[in-house]
């Protein structure tokens, strides 16, 4: 549950960041800030796949650029379902989906737990019983 929690909160903060930075994406108020973070995040695990899935041959080609496009997608879809949020165009969705993904990249590296696993960085153990001869 506090896993949810998080990402919930850091989803709001990254589409918060997006429409303070982004002249063409605008949130009428907080609450429609969490409430549409909650609506993206199920929208993410539920029709984003199934784009996904149906760009697949886009997706190759571009290697894997063209899954900014399907966030710009679902994020325009929220943005539509939405009332209080205004999105001008579906470039300035896909921009807002870029900076939600960088700030999310950015909170969830600072708070993470295994900083490790964000670095990709491969610990190795001394002197282990086994690589003694």
């Amino acid at each position: 549950m506090a896993l949810i929690l998080r990402k919930w909160f850091v989803l709001s903060l990254g589409i918060f960041f997006a429409t303070y930075i982004l002249p063409g994406f605008d949130i009428a108020s907080v609450w429609m800030i969490i409430v549409g973070a909650a609506f993206l995040g199920l929208f993410n695990i539920t029709i984003k796949p199934l784009l996904f899935v149906l760009t697949l041959p886009f997706n190759v080609l571009t290697l894997g650029l063209f899954t900014f496009v399907i966030n710009g997608i679902v994020l325009f879809i929220v943005g539509s379902i939405m009332k209080d949020w205004t999105i001008d165009s579906l470039w300035t969705a896909i921009l807002a989906a870029l900076i939600i993904s960088i700030i999310s990249l950015l909170v969830n590296f600072i708070f993470a737990e295994d900083k490790d696993r964000y670095m990709h960085v491969q610990t190795t153990t001394r002197n282990r019983p086994y690589d003694q001869q």
